[in-house]
C-alpha cells in the first residue's frame, strides 16, 4: 500500500482498482485496531490507571493553547505550564485546547489542576472510546468522534475528542495536532458572539456543532465516491471488483460506530440534569441532535446503497458469465450433430457404399451446412440468440 500522498494521487489518476485495494487494507487495519484497543490495557491494573493506547509517537510534541475570555477581552496563550493555566483561571472563562494525549505527565498535571477523576484521565488517554457523557460532582465529561476528510489520500480520518467542562472552564483533548475547531476560534474573536457573552456551556455546544457539521462534509465526499464507483460498475463491473465496494462498506461501518452513539449523548445533555448546561443552551443542543439524526439516516442510506451496489456488481458478473456460457453452449450444440456425422464416417468398416461415390464428400458437407443453418434459424426463432 502506498504511504505517500503523491503515490496515492498517482493511483487515483492511473489505477482506481489498486487504490480501492489499498483503501481496503487500510480499513481492515483500522477495524483490527478498534477490536484490539479494548485489550491493549494490561489486565489486572487497578481502575484509574492511565495507559495511552493511541497511535501518536511519544516524541510528537503536545500543543496546549489557553483561551482566556469574557465579554470585553480575549487572550490566547500557547503554554504547557499548568501553573500559568492556574494563574489565568481567575481572569475569566478559560478554554484549554490540548492537541495530543500521549504525554501522561501533562495529562496528570491537568487532571490535578481541574480536579478530574482518575477514571476520566484513563478514558482520555485510552483512545477508541465509545461516544458518551459522564457527570461528576464538579464537571461533566464528553467523548465524541471527530471526522475529517483527508483529500490527499481520499479517506476519512477518525479521532477521539474528549471535552471536560465545569463552572467556568472547558478543556478539550484531541489525539493529535489538527482539528475542525477553526470556526469556533474565529467566532471567539468577535466580542458580540454568544461565545463571549454566554457561559462555557455555549462553547461546548459550539464545539459539538462544528464536529457534527463536519460529518456532512465527510458524507458529501463519500457520496461523490459512491457516484463514481456506481458509474464505473455500470460501465465495467468486473474490472472494479469487490474490493472497492468492500472498502466503502467498511468505511460506512466505522462511520456508524463513530456517529450512532452520539445521539444518546445529546439526549442526555439536552434532557438531563447537568447543572453546567443552561436552559438556553439546551435549545441549541436540540438542533445538534437533529443534525446528528440526519447524519445517521444518511449513513444508513449509504449502507443500503453499498449493499445495492454489491448486489448489482454480483448480478452484472453473473449476467456476463451467463452470456459467455450461453455462447459456448450454442457453439457446442451446433457442433454436436456435425461431430456425430464425422464420427460415423470415421469408423473403420470395410463396407460403406457411399464412400465409393463421387458425390459423397460434397453431400456430407451439404448435409452438415444444412443442419447448422437449420439450428441457427431455430435458435433465432426461439430468441435464444
Amino acid at each position: 500500500m502506498p504511504d505517500k500522498p503523491a503515490d496515492i494521487l498517482d493511483l487515483l489518476n492511473k489505477d482506481p482498482l489498486k487504490l480501492a485495494e489499498a483503501g481496503l487494507r487500510l480499513q481492515q487495519r483500522r477495524l483490527r485496531r478498534l477490536v484490539k484497543r479494548g485489550s491493549r490495557k494490561p489486565p489486572g491494573l487497578p481502575p484509574g490507571t492511565i495507559v495511552y493506547t493511541g497511535t501518536e509517537q511519544p516524541s510528537t510534541p503536545v500543543r496546549v493553547t489557553l483561551h482566556v475570555f469574557d465579554e470585553d477581552t480575549l487572550e490566547e496563550i500557547a503554554t504547557r505550564d499548568v501553573a500559568e493555566i492556574h494563574r489565568q483561571r481567575g481572569e475569566g472563562k478559560v478554554w484549554v485546547d490540548v492537541e495530543g494525549v500521549h504525554d501522561l505527565d501533562l495529562l496528570r498535571a491537568l487532571g490535578e489542576e481541574f480536579g478530574l477523576h482518575p477514571l476520566t484521565l484513563e478514558d482520555i488517554a485510552r483512545t477508541g472510546q465509545r461516544p458518551k457523557v459522564e457527570t461528576y460532582d464538579t464537571y461533566a465529561y464528553l467523548v465524541v468522534r471527530m471526522l475529517r476528510w483527508i483529500e490527499e489520500e481520499a479517506r476519512v480520518d477518525y479521532e477521539q475528542v474528549s471535552i471536560v467542562f465545569g463552572q467556568d472552564y472547558v478543556v478539550s483533548f484531541g489525539e493529535r495536532p489538527g482539528d475542525v475547531f477553526d470556526p469556533v476560534r474565529q467566532r471567539l474573536m468577535n466580542p458580540q458572539s454568544h461565545l463571549r457573552t454566554e457561559g462555557v456551556d455555549h462553547l461546548v455546544y459550539r464545539l459539538l456543532d462544528v464536529i457534527v457539521d463536519n460529518y456532512f462534509v465527510v458524507m458529501e465526499k463519500l457520496g461523490d465516491r459512491l457516484e463514481a464507483l456506481d458509474a464505473t460498475i455500470m460501465q465495467d463491473g468486473e474490472s472494479i471488483g469487490l474490493n472497492a465496494i468492500h472498502a466503502l462498506k467498511q468505511e460506512s461501518l466505522l462511520l456508524r460506530r463513530s456517529v450512532w452513539p452520539l445521539r444518546e449523548v445529546l439526549v442526555q445533555l439536552e434532557r438531563g440534569d447537568n447543572p453546567w448546561i443552561a436552559a438556553s443552551t439546551r435549545v441549541y443542543l436540540r438542533d445538534v441532535y437533529d443534525h446528528t439524526i440526519e447524519v445517521i439516516e444518511t449513513i444508513e442510506s449509504v449502507r443500503d446503497l453499498i449493499s445495492g451496489m454489491m448486489d448489482l456488481h454480483l448480478t452484472l458478473v453473473s449476467h456476463r458469465m451467463n452470456e459467455v456460457m450461453k455462447v459456448l453452449t450454442i457453439i457446442t450444440t451446433l457442433f454436436v450433430p456435425l461431430t456425430f456425422i464425422v464420427g460415423i464416417y470415421g469408423m473403420n468398416f470395410d463396407w460403406m457404399p457411399e464412400l465409393d461415390e463421387r458425390w459423397a464428400y460434397p453431400a456430407v458437407w451439404a448435409v452438415m451446412i444444412a443442419i447448422t443453418i437449420g439450428q441457427v434459424m431455430f435458435f433465432r426463432r426461439k430468441r435464444w440468440i
